[in-house]
This record gives C-alpha cells, structure tokens and sequence, in this order.
C-alpha cells in the first residue's frame, strides 16, 4: 500500500492554480517537495489535509480517501506546518496533557524523551519560545502519536545546522519501519538531498518532476564546453544551456552524451534552478 496518492489534483483561487497535480509516496519513503515560495506546497499539504477543499481529482491517505475518512485517519498522520499552531499560554507538560486527550496512541514516554532530546524547557510557556523551539515541539508531538505518515511543511526552518542535523537523522530513523513515511516540504534542499528517497519540483503549481533522488542524479549531469562542442550535442541531450563569452554549460542527460565530454555531478538545488529557469 502507499503511504499517499495523489490523482489529477486541481485547485485555483486568485491568480493560483494547482494544476493536474499527481504524486505517489510508497510506504517507507522520504519524498521531498521542492519549490519557490507561492509554488504550491503549503497548498498541496492543506489539501491533503482537506483544511482547504479541491476543485477536482483524489487523494488517499495510507489507503483511505482523504474527504471520507480524514478523522479516522488523524490519529495516524503527524502534522508540523511552517506556523506550530498551539495556543501560545501553554506549556510543554499541558500540551502533552491535552495531547493525551486527543490521540488514543499517545505515547507519553516517547514525548518526554522527544523534550529532553530538543532541550526543551517543559513549564515555559510556548509564546515565549523561539522560533526553533516551537518548530521543535512540533515535531515533538507529531512523532509521539503512534503516526504512519509525516507531513512536514518547513519543518527544518528555524532551526540552527546542529539541530537540523539531529531532526533529519530522526526523520531517517522513522521511516527505518517501512510501515512510516514522510512528506517534506523546505526551502533548505541541502536538508531534503540528504533525507529523501524521492523529490517531486513543484513551480507556479505545475509539477516539473517527480523521480527517485538517486536515479536523477545518475540521470542529469553537466558539462562545460566550447559552443562548437554544445552543437555536436543530440537534441535530446541538452535539457538547459547557458552560453557566455568563456564558454558554454548546459544540463544534460548523461545518456545522451560522448564518452569524450567530461561530465560533472549535479546537487538537486543545481537540478531545480535548471528545471525551473527551463520551465520559463
């Protein structure tokens, strides 16, 4: 079963369509959402959550419709948005009380332990934490409910490098059960190239790609070479180019090019910047 699958999704409002959205996450995976800010993933994530309602198309949750059974499916899916929203008069220990109230799973071993692995100060009130604490207790709580399935939507911002180090590491760890599974959204890709199994670019509401993480970066390369070399190249080959008065640089497919062109590795921000200035 996967984890989500998302069929055709369509949602417009204002100047903004999500357009023909589709994405399967398997189960015991890591996908990644990449995007510029007002791309579309704090809406894909609302509609999931159906917090906002689609125009058109389908959305199952670890097997369930999402519009049908969203309840029921509340206890198995943890949520942390780019804004925790717990009311800011409440300490950490009264969150776990309440918590504990709102999800049957509630583990309270696993939160107090998730608190002292975050250091986080469990009677000072949320309104007085930072902007990393709070991401922090969010993650708390949604990783101590007994979830199948992680929607995180920048989750990692505000967090400093050794914190996010240690949050991702969690996130690996999590999905070590292949009955679990995430759903990332962040601007830091350096974070999601190094958690995800699958990334999916997302760019004014169309999706540009979606592929496993380690079959794109054996897939695009790129080259720097002279204009007369970039000519040479098959069509299909060049997927974006850029020419200056020192040379040329293209993306490429690695396939596609003579074993006499040097080739270099590309990062997954390099393979985004490219899509998207590709998709202009």
């Amino acid at each position: 079963m996967n984890a989500l699958e998302i069929m055709n999704l369509t949602k417009s409002f204002g100047d903004f369509k999500l357009d023909g959205l589709n994405l399967t996450l398997p189960s015991g995976c890591i996908m990644g959402l990449i995007g510029e800010n007002g791309a579309g993933k704090s809406t894909t994530i609302k509609l999931i959550l159906d917090i906002i309602h689609k125009d058109s198309g389908k959305i199952t949750i670890l097997g369930r419709d999402n519009e049908e059974d969203i309840r029921l499916t509340k206890e198995d899916v943890g949520v942390v948005f780019d804004e925790v929203g717990i009311p800011g008069a409440l300490t950490p220990v009264q969150v776990g009380k309440i918590m504990k109230n709102t999800y049957k799973n509630w583990d309270e071993n696993e939160y107090s332990s998730l608190l002292k692995k975050f250091s986080l100060p469990e009677s000072k009130r949320f309104k007085d934490f930072s902007r990393g604490m709070k991401m922090k207790l969010g993650i708390a709580v949604a990783m101590s409910h007994g979830s199948k399935l992680l929607l995180l939507d920048e989750a990692t911002s505000g967090l400093d490098p050794v914190v996010r180090d240690e949050v991702v590491e969690m996130f690996s760890e999590f999905t070590r059960d292949e009955s679990h599974s995430i759903l990332i959204s962040s601007h830091i890709v350096s974070d999601l190239e190094k958690l995800c199994d699958y990334v999916a670019f997302l760019h004014k509401g169309r999706l540009l790609l979606c592929e496993e993480k380690d079959l794109l970066l054996s897939e695009y390369g790129i080259i720097h070479c002279t204009e007369e070399q970039l000519r040479s190249l098959p069509s299909e080959a060049v997927k974006h180019k850029k020419i200056s008065p020192y040379g040329a640089e293209a993306l490429v497919m690695r396939s596609s090019v003579p074993s006499d062109i040097r080739i270099s590795p590309i990062s997954i921000e390099e393979l985004f910047v490219y899509m998207v200035k590709e998709a202009k």
